[in-house]
Protein backbone atom coordinates (compact mmCIF):
# COMPACT_ATOMS: atom_id res chain seq x y z
CA UNK A 1 0.00 0.00 0.00
CA UNK A 2 2.87 2.34 1.10
CA UNK A 3 4.72 1.74 -2.42
CA UNK A 4 1.22 2.38 -4.05
CA UNK A 5 1.10 5.76 -2.35
CA UNK A 6 4.95 6.41 -3.15
CA UNK A 7 4.38 5.44 -7.01
CA UNK A 8 0.81 7.48 -7.10
CA UNK A 9 3.05 10.45 -5.43
CA UNK A 10 6.12 10.52 -8.08
CA UNK A 11 3.69 10.12 -11.27
CA UNK A 12 1.82 13.30 -10.04
CA UNK A 13 5.65 14.67 -9.51
CA UNK A 14 6.51 14.35 -12.72
CA UNK A 15 3.07 16.24 -13.69
CA UNK A 16 3.73 19.06 -11.19
CA UNK A 17 7.04 19.64 -11.97
CA UNK A 18 6.00 20.42 -16.18
CA UNK A 19 3.61 22.69 -14.66
CA UNK A 20 6.29 24.41 -12.31
CA UNK A 21 8.75 24.29 -15.87
CA UNK A 22 5.71 25.52 -17.57
CA UNK A 23 5.42 28.42 -15.32
CA UNK A 24 9.32 29.16 -16.11
CA UNK A 25 8.26 29.49 -19.88
CA UNK A 26 5.58 31.63 -19.55
CA UNK A 27 8.39 34.01 -18.29
CA UNK A 28 10.41 33.01 -21.48
CA UNK A 29 7.78 33.65 -23.85
CA UNK A 30 6.53 37.13 -23.09
CA UNK A 31 9.86 38.30 -22.07
CA UNK A 32 12.57 36.91 -25.16
CA UNK A 33 11.16 38.44 -28.17
CA UNK A 34 10.90 41.95 -26.03
CA UNK A 35 14.58 41.90 -25.38
CA UNK A 36 13.81 41.42 -21.42
CA UNK A 37 15.82 39.71 -19.15
CA UNK A 38 14.68 36.15 -17.66
CA UNK A 39 16.21 36.99 -14.67
CA UNK A 40 15.82 40.86 -14.19
CA UNK A 41 13.30 41.25 -12.74
CA UNK A 42 13.60 37.66 -10.88
CA UNK A 43 10.30 37.35 -9.95
CA UNK A 44 6.72 37.20 -12.23
CA UNK A 45 4.98 40.65 -13.07
CA UNK A 46 1.56 41.25 -13.97
CA UNK A 47 1.60 42.65 -17.86
CA UNK A 48 -0.86 45.58 -16.46
CA UNK A 49 0.76 46.97 -13.72
CA UNK A 50 4.10 44.93 -13.68
CA UNK A 51 3.32 43.89 -9.89
CA UNK A 52 5.83 41.80 -8.67
CA UNK A 53 3.88 38.31 -7.90
CA UNK A 54 4.76 36.93 -4.89
CA UNK A 55 5.71 33.46 -4.58
CA UNK A 56 2.26 32.35 -2.80
CA UNK A 57 0.32 34.03 -5.44
CA UNK A 58 2.08 32.37 -8.47
CA UNK A 59 1.08 28.50 -8.01
CA UNK A 60 1.48 26.86 -11.49
CA UNK A 61 -2.04 26.45 -12.73
CA UNK A 62 -3.52 26.53 -8.62
CA UNK A 63 -2.82 30.85 -8.55
CA UNK A 64 -4.46 31.32 -11.85
CA UNK A 65 -7.83 29.62 -11.02
CA UNK A 66 -7.95 30.75 -7.11
CA UNK A 67 -7.56 34.13 -8.72
CA UNK A 68 -9.87 33.49 -11.44
CA UNK A 69 -7.72 35.05 -13.98
CA UNK A 70 -6.46 38.18 -12.60
CA UNK A 71 -3.74 40.13 -10.99
CA UNK A 72 -4.44 40.20 -7.10
CA UNK A 73 -2.93 43.92 -7.01
CA UNK A 74 -5.04 45.60 -9.82
CA UNK A 75 -7.67 43.19 -10.77
CA UNK A 76 -6.26 43.59 -14.24
CA UNK A 77 -7.03 40.22 -16.60
CA UNK A 78 -4.28 37.59 -16.66
CA UNK A 79 -4.30 35.68 -20.38
CA UNK A 80 -5.83 31.51 -20.11
CA UNK A 81 -2.91 31.24 -22.04
CA UNK A 82 -0.52 31.51 -19.05
CA UNK A 83 -2.90 28.32 -17.40
CA UNK A 84 -3.02 26.46 -20.86
CA UNK A 85 0.79 27.09 -21.20
CA UNK A 86 1.44 25.07 -17.42
CA UNK A 87 -0.72 22.74 -18.09
CA UNK A 88 0.39 21.55 -20.95
CA UNK A 89 3.80 21.41 -20.10
CA UNK A 90 2.90 19.41 -17.10
CA UNK A 91 1.01 16.95 -19.41
CA UNK A 92 4.00 16.62 -22.11
CA UNK A 93 6.29 16.30 -19.34
CA UNK A 94 3.90 13.22 -17.61
CA UNK A 95 3.29 11.68 -20.83
CA UNK A 96 7.29 12.01 -21.50
CA UNK A 97 7.76 10.06 -18.06
CA UNK A 98 4.90 7.85 -18.40
CA UNK A 99 5.96 6.51 -21.89
CA UNK A 100 10.29 6.31 -21.44
CA UNK A 101 9.67 4.63 -17.60
CA UNK A 102 6.67 2.24 -18.72
CA UNK A 103 9.10 0.31 -21.09
CA UNK A 104 10.11 -1.16 -18.09
CA UNK A 105 7.92 -3.20 -15.82
CA UNK A 106 9.11 -2.75 -12.66
CA UNK A 107 10.69 1.06 -13.58
CA UNK A 108 11.92 2.75 -10.23
CA UNK A 109 15.04 0.28 -9.96
CA UNK A 110 16.23 1.36 -13.77
CA UNK A 111 15.59 4.88 -13.19
CA UNK A 112 19.23 5.68 -13.28
CA UNK A 113 18.63 4.09 -16.83
CA UNK A 114 15.59 5.83 -18.14
CA UNK A 115 16.30 9.17 -15.88
CA UNK A 116 18.48 10.62 -18.18
CA UNK A 117 16.82 10.53 -21.48
CA UNK A 118 13.49 11.51 -19.31
CA UNK A 119 15.23 14.89 -18.40
CA UNK A 120 16.75 15.11 -21.95
CA UNK A 121 13.10 14.80 -23.42
CA UNK A 122 11.84 17.37 -20.99
CA UNK A 123 14.15 20.03 -22.10
CA UNK A 124 13.29 19.34 -25.72
CA UNK A 125 9.45 19.74 -24.88
CA UNK A 126 10.42 22.74 -23.29
CA UNK A 127 12.04 24.10 -26.33
CA UNK A 128 9.34 23.07 -28.91
CA UNK A 129 6.55 24.66 -26.40
CA UNK A 130 8.58 28.11 -25.59
CA UNK A 131 9.47 27.92 -29.61
CA UNK A 132 6.02 27.69 -30.91
CA UNK A 133 4.06 30.44 -28.67
CA UNK A 134 6.79 33.22 -29.43
CA UNK A 135 6.55 32.08 -33.15
CA UNK A 136 2.99 32.32 -32.96
CA UNK A 137 2.90 36.04 -31.36
CA UNK A 138 5.88 36.98 -32.64
CA UNK A 139 6.56 35.29 -36.40
CA UNK A 140 10.37 34.73 -34.99
CA UNK A 141 11.97 31.95 -33.57
CA UNK A 142 14.84 33.54 -31.26
CA UNK A 143 18.53 31.65 -31.84
CA UNK A 144 18.58 31.02 -28.38
CA UNK A 145 16.08 28.65 -28.73
CA UNK A 146 17.13 27.30 -32.03
CA UNK A 147 20.81 27.21 -32.35
CA UNK A 148 21.11 26.96 -28.05
CA UNK A 149 18.79 24.13 -28.15
CA UNK A 150 20.58 22.14 -31.21
CA UNK A 151 23.71 22.74 -29.14
CA UNK A 152 21.87 21.26 -26.35
CA UNK A 153 20.67 18.29 -28.37
CA UNK A 154 23.73 17.18 -29.32
CA UNK A 155 24.83 17.02 -26.09
CA UNK A 156 21.85 15.29 -25.05
CA UNK A 157 22.30 12.69 -27.77
CA UNK A 158 26.09 12.33 -26.87
CA UNK A 159 25.12 11.88 -23.50
CA UNK A 160 22.09 9.55 -24.04
CA UNK A 161 22.50 7.84 -27.26
CA UNK A 162 19.24 6.30 -26.90
CA UNK A 163 17.35 9.52 -27.85
CA UNK A 164 18.99 9.34 -31.57
CA UNK A 165 18.53 5.63 -31.31
CA UNK A 166 21.99 4.52 -30.89
CA UNK A 167 24.07 2.70 -28.76
CA UNK A 168 27.36 4.82 -28.20
CA UNK A 169 28.00 7.67 -27.13
CA UNK A 170 30.09 8.22 -29.89
CA UNK A 171 27.60 7.16 -32.50
CA UNK A 172 25.07 9.40 -30.14
CA UNK A 173 27.15 12.14 -31.49
CA UNK A 174 27.71 11.58 -34.97
CA UNK A 175 24.27 10.74 -35.26
CA UNK A 176 23.17 13.76 -33.66
CA UNK A 177 24.98 16.21 -35.78
CA UNK A 178 24.78 14.67 -39.20
CA UNK A 179 20.56 14.66 -38.44
CA UNK A 180 20.84 18.83 -37.50
CA UNK A 181 23.03 19.29 -40.57
CA UNK A 182 20.38 16.90 -42.20
CA UNK A 183 17.29 19.19 -40.37
CA UNK A 184 19.07 22.36 -41.48
CA UNK A 185 19.77 21.75 -45.49
CA UNK A 186 16.58 20.02 -45.86
CA UNK A 187 14.50 22.42 -44.90
CA UNK A 188 16.85 25.34 -46.18
CA UNK A 189 16.77 23.55 -49.57
CA UNK A 190 12.69 23.84 -49.39
CA UNK A 191 12.80 27.20 -48.69
CA UNK A 192 14.91 28.00 -51.48
CA UNK A 193 12.87 26.55 -53.30
CA UNK A 194 9.81 27.73 -52.25
CA UNK A 195 11.13 31.19 -53.14
CA UNK A 196 11.96 30.65 -56.30
CA UNK A 197 8.38 29.02 -56.60
CA UNK A 198 5.87 31.07 -54.73
CA UNK A 199 8.47 33.67 -53.11
CA UNK A 200 6.84 36.74 -55.14
CA UNK A 201 3.18 38.19 -56.07
CA UNK A 202 3.16 40.43 -58.75
CA UNK A 203 0.28 42.68 -59.30
CA UNK A 204 0.62 44.05 -62.71
CA UNK A 205 -1.80 47.08 -63.45
CA UNK A 206 -3.39 48.17 -67.21
CA UNK A 207 -3.51 51.89 -65.96
CA UNK A 208 -1.70 53.74 -62.69
CA UNK A 209 -3.03 52.81 -59.41
CA UNK A 210 -2.26 54.95 -56.04
CA UNK A 211 -0.28 53.21 -53.62
CA UNK A 212 0.25 54.46 -49.92
CA UNK A 213 0.96 53.84 -47.35
CA UNK A 214 -1.22 54.89 -43.96
CA UNK A 215 -1.86 54.38 -40.09
CA UNK A 216 -5.09 55.63 -38.69
CA UNK A 217 -4.11 55.51 -35.28
CA UNK A 218 -0.82 55.74 -33.28
CA UNK A 219 -1.45 52.47 -31.67
CA UNK A 220 -2.32 50.23 -34.46
CA UNK A 221 0.08 48.80 -37.16
CA UNK A 222 0.22 50.53 -40.70
CA UNK A 223 -2.32 49.49 -43.64
CA UNK A 224 -0.41 49.55 -47.19
CA UNK A 225 -3.21 49.68 -49.64
CA UNK A 226 -2.74 49.99 -54.01
CA UNK A 227 -5.94 49.45 -56.19
CA UNK A 228 -8.25 47.03 -54.89
CA UNK A 229 -5.79 45.96 -52.23
CA UNK A 230 -5.32 46.39 -48.66
CA UNK A 231 -2.72 44.70 -46.25
CA UNK A 232 -1.93 44.81 -42.62
CA UNK A 233 1.34 45.12 -41.95
CA UNK A 234 2.06 41.86 -40.57
CA UNK A 235 0.57 40.17 -43.75
CA UNK A 236 3.72 41.61 -45.27
CA UNK A 237 6.51 41.70 -42.98
CA UNK A 238 7.15 39.18 -40.84
CA UNK A 239 11.21 39.18 -40.88
CA UNK A 240 13.93 41.60 -41.46
CA UNK A 241 14.67 40.08 -44.98
CA UNK A 242 10.68 40.40 -46.56
CA UNK A 243 10.69 43.46 -48.94
CA UNK A 244 7.77 45.20 -51.14
CA UNK A 245 9.14 46.89 -54.47
CA UNK A 246 6.86 48.98 -56.28
CA UNK A 247 7.71 50.89 -60.02
CA UNK A 248 6.30 54.61 -59.01
CA UNK A 249 5.67 57.19 -62.01
CA UNK A 250 5.59 59.05 -58.73
CA UNK A 251 6.46 58.98 -55.53
CA UNK A 252 5.91 61.14 -52.56
CA UNK A 253 8.33 61.27 -49.09
CA UNK A 254 7.31 63.47 -46.65
CA UNK A 255 7.59 67.18 -48.01
CA UNK A 256 9.98 65.33 -50.67
CA UNK A 257 8.70 64.41 -54.51
CA UNK A 258 10.39 62.27 -56.78
CA UNK A 259 9.28 61.55 -60.36
CA UNK A 260 10.02 57.70 -62.22
CA UNK A 261 11.75 55.70 -59.27
CA UNK A 262 11.93 51.86 -57.74
CA UNK A 263 10.79 52.38 -54.34
CA UNK A 264 11.73 49.01 -51.87
CA UNK A 265 9.61 48.99 -48.25
CA UNK A 266 11.24 47.08 -45.61
CA UNK A 267 9.67 46.55 -42.25
CA UNK A 268 11.75 49.56 -41.12
CA UNK A 269 13.14 51.02 -43.83
CA UNK A 270 12.63 52.62 -47.44
CA UNK A 271 14.89 52.63 -50.21
CA UNK A 272 14.33 54.79 -53.09
CA UNK A 273 16.37 53.86 -56.54
CA UNK A 274 17.02 56.36 -59.68
CA UNK A 275 19.18 54.36 -61.69
CA UNK A 276 22.02 53.80 -60.18
CA UNK A 277 21.78 56.63 -57.15
CA UNK A 278 20.30 55.19 -54.30
CA UNK A 279 18.61 57.09 -51.16
CA UNK A 280 17.47 55.47 -47.75
CA UNK A 281 14.62 56.39 -45.66
CA UNK A 282 13.85 55.43 -41.98
CA UNK A 283 10.69 54.13 -41.43
CA UNK A 284 10.07 56.24 -38.13
CA UNK A 285 10.95 59.77 -39.74
CA UNK A 286 8.17 59.10 -42.21
CA UNK A 287 4.67 60.70 -42.36
CA UNK A 288 3.57 60.54 -45.81
CA UNK A 289 4.47 57.75 -48.31
CA UNK A 290 2.44 57.90 -51.44
CA UNK A 291 3.35 57.21 -55.02
CA UNK A 292 1.33 56.19 -58.30
CA UNK A 293 2.39 53.14 -59.92
CA UNK A 294 1.51 50.33 -62.84
CA UNK A 295 3.52 47.09 -60.98
CA UNK A 296 3.74 46.19 -57.22
CA UNK A 297 5.56 43.08 -56.02
CA UNK A 298 4.79 41.91 -52.51
CA UNK A 299 6.64 39.24 -50.45
CA UNK A 300 5.48 35.83 -50.09
CA UNK A 301 7.50 33.60 -48.15
CA UNK A 302 5.75 30.22 -45.95
CA UNK A 303 8.84 29.61 -43.95
CA UNK A 304 11.54 31.80 -42.61
CA UNK A 305 15.39 30.81 -42.08
CA UNK A 306 14.46 30.44 -38.39
CA UNK A 307 11.91 27.44 -39.34
CA UNK A 308 15.16 25.83 -40.76
CA UNK A 309 17.03 26.23 -37.59
CA UNK A 310 14.19 24.48 -35.39
CA UNK A 311 14.19 21.82 -36.94
CA UNK A 312 18.24 21.56 -37.09
CA UNK A 313 17.38 21.35 -33.26
CA UNK A 314 14.47 18.73 -33.95
CA UNK A 315 17.01 16.81 -35.81
CA UNK A 316 19.85 16.83 -32.91
CA UNK A 317 17.58 15.74 -30.04
CA UNK A 318 15.75 13.27 -32.12
CA UNK A 319 17.44 12.15 -35.21
CA UNK A 320 17.28 11.31 -38.69
CA UNK A 321 14.33 9.67 -39.33
CA UNK A 322 12.83 12.21 -37.17
CA UNK A 323 14.05 15.15 -39.39
CA UNK A 324 12.14 13.53 -42.63
CA UNK A 325 9.49 12.47 -40.47
CA UNK A 326 8.56 16.10 -38.84
CA UNK A 327 8.57 18.12 -42.40
CA UNK A 328 6.27 15.55 -43.42
CA UNK A 329 3.90 15.68 -40.39
CA UNK A 330 4.11 19.44 -40.56
CA UNK A 331 3.00 19.61 -44.22
CA UNK A 332 0.46 17.48 -43.59
CA UNK A 333 -0.79 19.38 -40.35
CA UNK A 334 -0.56 23.09 -42.08
CA UNK A 335 -2.44 21.80 -44.98
CA UNK A 336 -5.31 19.85 -42.76
CA UNK A 337 -5.60 22.84 -40.64
CA UNK A 338 -5.99 25.37 -43.65
CA UNK A 339 -8.40 23.58 -44.78
CA UNK A 340 -10.19 23.58 -41.50
CA UNK A 341 -9.41 27.39 -41.11
CA UNK A 342 -11.19 28.46 -45.05
CA UNK A 343 -13.97 25.92 -43.81
CA UNK A 344 -14.69 27.62 -40.75
CA UNK A 345 -14.31 30.53 -42.55
CA UNK A 346 -11.23 31.86 -40.44
CA UNK A 347 -8.93 31.62 -43.74
CA UNK A 348 -7.15 35.38 -42.86
CA UNK A 349 -6.50 34.03 -39.08
CA UNK A 350 -5.10 30.33 -40.40
CA UNK A 351 -2.81 32.15 -42.99
CA UNK A 352 -0.86 34.52 -39.96
CA UNK A 353 -0.44 30.78 -38.77
CA UNK A 354 3.50 30.14 -39.08
CA UNK A 355 5.13 27.49 -39.73
CA UNK A 356 7.33 26.47 -36.73
CA UNK A 357 4.26 25.15 -34.63
CA UNK A 358 3.38 22.47 -37.08
CA UNK A 359 7.14 21.41 -36.50
CA UNK A 360 6.34 21.52 -33.47
CA UNK A 361 3.55 19.10 -33.91
CA UNK A 362 5.01 16.97 -35.70
CA UNK A 363 8.29 16.23 -33.41
CA UNK A 364 5.98 15.78 -30.69
CA UNK A 365 3.92 12.92 -32.57
CA UNK A 366 7.49 11.04 -33.47
CA UNK A 367 8.52 10.95 -30.11
CA UNK A 368 5.50 9.51 -29.07
CA UNK A 369 4.34 7.43 -32.06
CA UNK A 370 6.32 8.11 -35.21
CA UNK A 371 8.61 4.95 -35.29
CA UNK A 372 5.23 2.92 -34.72
CA UNK A 373 3.66 4.68 -37.33
CA UNK A 374 6.74 4.30 -39.87
CA UNK A 375 6.67 0.61 -38.69
CA UNK A 376 2.70 0.41 -39.42
CA UNK A 377 2.94 2.71 -43.08
CA UNK A 378 5.99 0.71 -44.22
CA UNK A 379 4.17 -2.95 -43.02
CA UNK A 380 1.46 -1.84 -45.73
CA UNK A 381 2.96 -0.47 -48.34
CA UNK A 382 5.88 -3.40 -49.04
CA UNK A 383 5.06 -5.25 -52.18
CA UNK A 384 4.26 -8.90 -51.25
Amino acid sequence: MRFQILNALLHFLAFYIGTGIGSFLNVVIYRMPLGISVNNPRRSFCPSCKYQIPMWQNIPLLSWLLLRGKCANCGGKISIRYFMVELLTGVMFYLVFLKISGEYPDPWPYISTWGPQVLCLWVFMSLLISGTFIDIDHFILPHTITIGGAVVGVLSAWWVPALVEQETHTRGLLISLASAALGLGGLWLVVELGKLAFGRKKFVFAKEETWEVTQPDDNEPPVVAFGEHKYDWADLFMRATDRMVVSCSTLQVNERSFGAVTAELWMEKLKVRDGTNLEEFSLEGVTTLKAQTTQVVIPREAMGFGDVLFLMMIGAFTGWQAVLFTILAASVLGTVFAVIHRVTGKAEWGAKIPFGPYLAMGAVIWVFYGPQFVEWYVSKTMWR
